[in-house]
């Protein structure tokens, strides 16, 4: 994603905007802990709830975490909605995720947005940034997914590895290869189908959910940071 420490950036802007440097952040479907570390790095004095079901990643996490008191580790399921009560501690003053969320299936994508509601305080923020096209531009929008494709076949050619290629690295590997093969059992091989609605149907369902105001806080291209203040 050529985009990715932009899309970041921005959500953590919107983290300082509505908490400062002492916010204590849920990072939702965190992965390896990408969002957590570089909160940490901008804002010392922030904390982190890390809450993600894939225990490959979650291993990952853990390990770079290993000792930090301002992170707590959550495994728990999005799509399930007993998830809210394994966070450890509520209400928080921020909710972000990036690039995860597509992975929910449209009904319960809008649920999770109300359960989400329900865990960030009054005046707190929640942030996804994903493939979310713009509404508005739809023949503009096929032209810059061409653009964007070519953008990123630029990046690999250092040599990154694709996604198969990176989970069959992380399955050679001893440390992981236990939690890989846990989810690889977990996920049946493939993931769900992938929901990529428009920018606006994700603000039409935060504003549903119950928050105040809701809209696109960042842009490239097709991809967008839709922001949702309680």
């Amino acid at each position: 994603m050529p985009d990715r420490e932009a899309r970041l950036t921005a959500l953590l802007d919107l983290v300082e905007a509505v908490a400062g440097p002492r916010a204590l952040v849920l990072d939702l479907a965190c992965g390896t802990g990408s969002i957590t570390r570089r909160l940490l790095d901008r804002f010392p004095g922030a904390r982190s709830v890390a809450v993600d079901i894939d225990p490959a990643l979650l291993a990952i996490a853990r390990a770079t975490f290993a000792g930090d008191d301002r992170v707590r580790i959550v495994r728990a399921d999005l799509g399930d909605p007993a998830w809210v009560r394994h966070v450890p501690e509520t209400p928080v003053d921020a909710v972000v995720t990036a690039t995860a969320l597509h992975w929910v299936a449209e009904p319960r994508l809008r649920l999770l947005y109300r359960e989400l509601a329900g865990v960030v305080r009054p005046g707190g923020v929640v942030a996804n940034a994903d493939l979310m096209v713009p509404p508005d531009l739809p023949h503009l929008a096929t032209a810059l997914a061409a653009v964007e494709a070519r953008r990123q076949d630029a990046v690999r050619i250092d040599g990154r590895p694709e996604w198969d290629a990176w989970w069959d690295l992380a399955a050679a590997d001893p440390r992981l290869a236990d939690a890989v093969a846990e989810r690889r059992a977990f996920f049946g091989g493939n993931h769900a189908a992938e929901f990529d609605p428009p920018s606006s149907w994700h603000a039409e369902a935060l504003l549903d959910a119950g928050f105040v105001e809701a809209g696109v806080a960042y842009r490239w291209g097709n991809s967008a940071l839709v922001a949702a203040l309680r």
